[in-house]
């Protein structure tokens, strides 16, 4: 289940193309803010719930893909869906190597932009778990001690504890302590646990 309600934000300099998007955002049961530029929208955030933007490619002052970018500087990573009545092969290829969702050439169909968007909620709500999930294993990193990370990154690259001992200089038993608080730190309830956290931080050593 989602938390919160999804939203999706609208931004387009045409108020009557703002309108349109919003009356059948709303019938497809979706919560809506709209923006009149790309510059306002910037203005706007946290983003605390599952959402994604609906926004036009040619808009004064700065472009939709203009926008894109942006957005990726501040890390601010939503699911875009864009909408242009003057789209472009480089246009397209470059918001969607860019990471956006769809790119909609107009007029379209109805069903293609409701498809779209519930299509970016639910990767944005992907996005907003995987996020959660690295800050929790995070905090739990934290609390490991020097040694502990240590015993933590050699055990998860396949090493035997006689071998991280070794490679340590302290002995085998040492290593069996500090494998219990790594597992019980990292509130993992197995070594696949384990392996799976080390793999979600990015920690990946190989065996030497």
């Amino acid at each position: 289940m989602m938390a919160g309600n999804p939203i999706v934000y609208v931004v387009d300099d045409d108020p009557s193309v703002r309108k349109a998007l919003e009356r059948l955002l709303r019938s497809g049961g979706y919560e809506t803010k709209t923006f009149c530029s790309a510059l306002e929208f910037l203005d706007y955030g946290p983003f605390h719930v599952p959402c994604c933007l609906v926004s036009d490619i040619r808009m004064p002052k700065l472009t939709g893909l203009e926008l894109q970018d942006r957005l990726v500087e501040k890390e601010i990573f939503i699911p875009i869906i864009f909408i242009t009545a003057y789209g472009t092969v480089p246009d397209s290829v470059k918001a969607l190597k860019a990471g956006a969702t769809d790119f909609l050439e107009k007029p379209f169909k109805e069903h293609e932009l409701l498809d779209a968007v519930s299509q970016g909620i639910r990767k944005h709500h992907i996005l907003m778990k995987q996020k959660k999930r690295m800050k929790i294993l995070t905090v739990r990193l934290h609390t490991l001690t020097p040694r502990e990370c240590e015993v933590f990154k050699l055990i998860v690259s396949g090493m035997l504890n006689k071998q991280v001992a070794y490679d340590l200089g302290i002995v085998e038993k040492t290593v069996k302590v500090h494998r219990a608080q790594v597992m019980q730190k990292m509130k993992a309830e197995s070594f696949a646990d384990l392996v799976r956290f080390a793999e979600t931080l990015g920690i990946r050593f190989s065996k030497p």
